[in-house]
């Protein structure tokens, strides 16, 4: 193996690893405020306790997310350096706001939601796991504008045999980061109502009377089905918008060799 193809698989492998944590982190997030609002609002002891309990495996999660991520950060440097040399100009950007408005801002307010029961109000408390959730999205927000960026680059001009951001509002209002982002954002939700049912089945297969898991895995179905009719309604206008700013791409990830009409523009053949 050449040195250009043990750095696509190592790259390859932690990127895979990396996001199998990430949609948990953004669905989950999410999932955790509307509970504690709810135990907040309603002083259920229950909801509390499910609070606690999915709280632990959302942070053994970030936690995951954080040093997997870590790595891909030292990969583009190292790996790919040609490329963050040529690139970094604007690919960085978003990678630093993205650490700089979203990660520390999650991290900061994840350590007073850890610390905070008991210390801090249950207004303020819950208040702290909704910045987590917010900032956690806005982190999948940056890191989909550098990803757009270089499906559909914009806002730049090569200059000094180097790509140099001329437009960072274009950058930002890509068309295509719009489209990914919902269908990201979707995606985290579905998956994290798939782990609390699954999670919830298996806690209701040991204690088959335990009510706090049985409603948990209502719950969990409720909100998985809710991320799933909307990543597919989502990744359908995504999937529409590639078939007229990407065709060949789309030809390639559905192994359309040969031409036949196509299925997104009637009349058209693709």
């Amino acid at each position: 193996m050449d040195t250009v193809l043990l750095s696509r698989w190592q790259f390859a492998i932690t990127t895979i690893y990396h996001f199998f944590f990430i949609p948990i982190t953004l669905g989950l997030s999410i999932f955790l405020a509307i509970l504690e609002t709810y135990y907040v609002r309603t002083g259920s002891e229950r909801c509390r306790s499910l609070v606690r309990f999915w709280g632990t495996l959302f942070i053994i999660n970030f936690a995951m997310g954080v040093v997997t991520g870590i790595v891909q950060e030292f990969h583009f440097g190292m790996n790919w350096s040609e490329y963050a040399r040529f690139m970094g100009d604007i690919f960085g950007a978003p990678l630093a706001l993205e650490a700089l408005t979203a990660f520390f801002l999650e991290s900061t307010f994840l350590g007073i939601w850890i610390f905070g029961w008991d210390r801090i109000s249950p207004k303020l408390h819950c208040l702290a796991i909704w910045i987590v959730a917010f900032a956690s999205n806005l982190s999948a927000f940056w890191i989909l504008v550098a990803n757009s960026f270089m499906q559909h680059p914009v806002g730049f001009a090569l200059q000094n045999g180097r790509a140099e951001m001329v437009d960072f509002f274009a950058l930002i209002t890509n068309p295509y980061v719009f489209g990914q982002y919902a269908h990201t954002f979707f995606s985290g939700v579905v998956t994290s109502g798939i782990l609390i049912a699954a999670v919830s089945a298996y806690k209701l297969l040991q204690q088959s009377r335990n009510e706090k898991f049985a409603f948990s895995l209502k719950l969990g179905i409720a909100y998985g089905l809710v991320g799933l009719f909307a990543v597919m309604g989502t990744g359908h206008l995504q999937t529409q918008y590639i078939a007229k700013a990407q065709p060949m791409k789309l030809a390639a990830v559905e192994a359309l060799w040969e031409q036949k009409p196509s299925a997104f523009f009637p009349g058209r053949f693709d």
